[in-house]
């Protein structure tokens, strides 16, 4: 299978931190992806011009990362990050939600100050997407999730938006929310994955 990327894609680290956990990482090909290059094949690939998007071996796609995250998990017997009946699968899937949903505030901040020039940026808009940040992790630091379980793919989701904030950030949240600084210190402990799946450049 092909995994078509970027090094520093929250969503693309997501789907290799599963696949790690899951003991699948060895079949797959990473392969970079810019989402900025019109000739890049990625727009062919997935008309959203979107990653992280997953090539079967068949040559059919799928995307995006939650989709793609839960195809891994169905390829594995034994083992899942998807829990299938109950309020589990809810709380799992719910917890996913709120993590991805940090990171698109956050890709939109940084895209808001990154693509504009600066005289046209919109200090309504970045507050509008940093609020939202905000109140997801003033939710997280009061109720950090449970690690004394199953991994779920909801922890994932919440540790790739916390360390795209470290990433893009420069991890000021640390200095606000100590029980997540603790949370995250403790998932990595746990899921060697997380730092081997770290972008540093």
């Amino acid at each position: 299978m092909i995994l078509r990327s970027s090094d520093p894609s929250p969503f693309g680290r997501k789907v290799k931190i599963v696949a790690k956990i899951l003991g699948i990482y060895d079949q797959l090909t990473i392969e970079l992806a810019n989402t900025n290059d019109p000739a890049d094949s990625l727009r062919a690939q997935n008309p959203l011009g979107k990653i992280p998007i997953l090539i079967l071996d068949d040559g059919r796609k799928i995307f995006d990362s939650r989709v793609i995250c839960e195809y891994l998990d169905a390829q594995v017997d034994g083992v899942t990050l998807h829990p299938t009946e109950g309020d589990a699968r809810w709380e799992a899937l719910t917890l996913q939600a709120l993590g991805d949903g940090i990171v698109d505030a956050a890709i939109l901040q940084v895209y808001e100050n990154r693509m504009r020039p600066e005289e046209k940026r919109s200090s309504d808009w970045l507050s509008y997407q940093s609020d939202k940040v905000k109140r997801a992790l003033d939710q997280l630091e009061a109720s950090p999730p449970s690690l004394a379980g199953d991994l779920t793919i909801g922890h994932v989701a919440v540790a790739c938006a916390l360390g795209y904030l470290d990433l893009r950030f420069d991890g000021k949240w640390r200095e606000t929310y100590a029980a997540l600084v603790t949370w995250l210190d403790a998932f990595r402990a746990r899921v060697p994955a997380f730092d081997a799946t770290i972008f540093k450049g």
